[in-house]
């Protein structure tokens, strides 16, 4: 999400702001890169050499090159609702855009499977806590028996002091990161206002309603977590 955008929305329809989406997610996620270099471990743990992943939320498609770059012979089915970010996607993917196929919708313009793995990386932190447990069904309607279902979003406790503290944090990791003191605390400001973020039980306890077994965290970067789960 851009720092200067009032929604979500906005800026993942603005062409502008779009255009400058790589630049952002690498300052406020930490160890944003190595995040998707461990996503890529955990799905090779159990998908075959000709596996076919889901990825949920795959405009941009940082996540998609890096499966792709570590994973020759997979192929990728990515749903986004924005037309603007799956186009930014193909541009991202460069030669490996031929084993992409791109919906533009939610999870339901999603193809049936059988799936070997699915991602939903920074995406769930959009929806309320309704849409999040359609979505998790969905995908593990979507997925072979015991195949891995990886997500990283925001998700930080509860109590209102604590969450402060996180948010402050949020913003300091920005603002060291290169994005200026005026534009960390916009960007902060906009999380607290546009996103849902739940805490870490509740985001298990959708998985597990969801009819997903052995919710496993493995990725913890300040206001963010980052789970497996097998169906």
């Amino acid at each position: 999400m851009s720092p200067e955008s009032p929604t979500p929305q906005f800026a993942f329809s603005d062409a502008g702001h779009v255009a400058r989406y790589a630049e952002g997610p690498p300052r406020m996620v930490p160890g944003f890169f190595d995040m998707h270099r461990m996503t890529t471990l955990l799905l090779a743990e159990r998908v075959p050499d000709n596996g076919r992943v889901l990825v949920v939320g795959a405009g941009g498609g940082l996540e998609l090159k890096t499966f792709a770059q570590a994973q020759p012979s997979w192929t990728f089915d990515g749903v986004d609702p924005s037309a603007e970010m799956i186009r930014l996607a193909e541009r991202t993917l460069g030669p490996h855009v031929s084993r992409v196929r791109f919906q533009e919708g939610i999870i339901d313009a999603a193809p049936a499977g059988p799936f070997d793995a699915a991602t939903c990386l920074l995406t769930m932190h959009f929806l309320e806590r309704k849409d999040r447990l359609r979505t998790a069904v969905e995908v593990h309607r979507r997925l072979k028996p015991s195949a891995p279902f990886v997500l990283v979003h925001l998700s930080i406790p509860a109590s209102e002091g604590e969450r402060g503290i996180w948010m402050s944090r949020f913003a300091a990791f920005a603002n060291s990161s290169g994005l200026g003191t005026e534009d960390s605390q916009k960007a902060r400001a906009a999380v607290e206002s546009h996103l849902n973020i739940l805490t870490p039980e509740q985001d298990k306890a959708i998985l597990r309603e969801a009819g997903f077994s052995n919710v496993g965290l493995f990725y913890a970067g300040f206001t963010f977590r980052g789970w497996v789960a097998y169906a």
